[in-house]
């Protein structure tokens, strides 16, 4: 498996486009439109938050329902959420567009949207940017990259991401794009992502991969602790490489398996070091743990600790709040054989707790250390074999100031 240039363009047969519909921001492109020439099997997971958005139960009686799907329309600056039939009937009008200008059936297009909640859509706005951007759909590189900036909020850097690897003796790419910054939590959070793949595979296996792998990845990063109402992950299929249909785990199961889970990984660890205010990506890893279940907990706890992330912020070892973390996690464990350290890759590694008690450890190496654009800390509570590991970042004043007047 290679990285390729690129994002969900680089996968054969998809194109985007984007354009300017002006539905919040003003002078900058705020749609986009993702479109596979061939129809895709498709797999969605979505927000675990009792409050759904219109965009995001229209999508999952897609993914349930539809034969297939074959196009995403999306806008940033209004979420939709909260909307009532008003909303729902929106989402129908927009794909009833796009489907109308690409040939396909409404129940064949997604539609996502990000933004302010409680708002109704310009639906005005929407339709004629919907029209506007189908007859400009590109599959080159540039065009991929420029949706992948159409449909960012709060983020500063675009995400994007593409693998390639073989499957049958046939080339198979996958590709995706994202975004997402803030009300970042597990399961699932403020982020929409759209990933293409060109293999054949059931719509069985395609979901089970996804909501397999969410689990380790977009399941394992907070910023803020807020869980979304729009939140949700389209992965399309359209079988363009010519691989021989997988439908069964096998060894070309396996290998999809694993480029998904490279693009999920790489695109969740970008969300969450560009978390709102945010100037570190901060890792941690719960190792010893006696159940897979017990160091996901465990790494959360840690990685959602506003003190423990005020810590890293201010570039202090104050290791005393991350075992008080691991210890209102709700998990059982021994505090006096906790070991835990801290590393950098440009500093190295220090262990700041040998069996649940501090060490003589340099204050200066350990600010350096967590002074680095990526820091990683190292619990292991030794009851076991288990492993996990969670992304966040740094909680900083720069945080408040982006939500406090989101709206205006």
């Amino acid at each position: 498996m290679e990285r390729i240039e690129g994002g969900i363009t680089a996968v054969q047969g998809f194109q985007t486009a984007c354009t300017a519909a002006g539905i919040k921001y003003q002078g900058r492109v705020d749609m986009a439109m993702v479109y596979s020439t061939a129809p895709c099997k498709c797999a969605g997971t979505f927000t675990t938050n009792v409050v759904k958005a219109a965009p995001v139960l229209w999508d999952r009686d897609i993914v349930q329902k539809s034969e297939f799907a074959q196009a995403v329309v999306i806008n940033a600056g209004i979420a939709n959420a909260c909307t009532g039939a008003e909303g729902m009937g929106y989402c129908k009008q927009t794909a009833e567009a796009a489907g109308e200008l690409l040939g396909i059936p409404a129940n064949a297009v997604f539609v996502a949207s990000t933004g302010v909640i409680g708002k109704q859509l310009p639906i005005d706005r929407i339709v004629a940017g919907t029209k506007a951007m189908v007859p400009t759909l590109s599959d080159t590189i540039e065009a991929g990259t420029a949706a992948s900036k159409a449909i960012m909020t709060t983020d500063t850097v675009n995400k994007e991401i593409a693998v390639r690897f073989t499957v049958d003796g046939k080339e198979v790419t996958v590709g995706g794009m994202c975004k997402g910054s803030g009300m970042i939590h597990p399961n699932m959070c403020t982020m929409l992502g759209f990933i293409g793949t060109d293999i054949a595979i059931s719509k069985e296996l395609l979901q089970e991969a996804l909501s397999e792998d969410v689990k380790d990845t977009y399941n394992m990063i907070s910023v803020d602790g807020d869980t979304s109402t729009n939140d949700t992950v389209l992965l399309m299929a359209n079988g363009l490489a010519g691989n021989v249909e997988i439908i069964e785990k096998n060894a070309d199961y396996a290998a999809f398996v694993k480029a998904l889970h490279t693009v999920n990984e790489y695109l969740a660890k970008r969300m969450a070091e560009d978390g709102e205010g945010a100037t570190k990506l901060f890792e941690v890893i719960v190792q010893g743990a006696e159940t897979k279940e017990q160091a996901v907990t465990l790494s959360k706890s840690i990685v959602t600790s506003s003190l423990v992330k005020e810590a890293v912020y201010g570039n202090d070892a104050n290791w005393g709040r991350i075992l008080c973390a691991l210890g209102y996690s709700g998990v059982s464990f021994d505090p006096e054989k906790v070991d835990l350290f801290i590393e950098s890759a440009e500093d190295g590694r220090i262990q700041l707790v040998a069996s649940g008690v501090g060490t003589d450890f340099s204050e200066e190496l350990a600010t350096k250390i967590l002074s680095a654009k990526q820091v990683t800390a190292i619990a292991d509570i030794k009851a076991g074999n288990a492993t996990a590991t969670a992304w966040g970042c740094d909680l900083t004043y720069d945080y408040v100031k982006i939500n406090a007047d989101y709206r205006s």
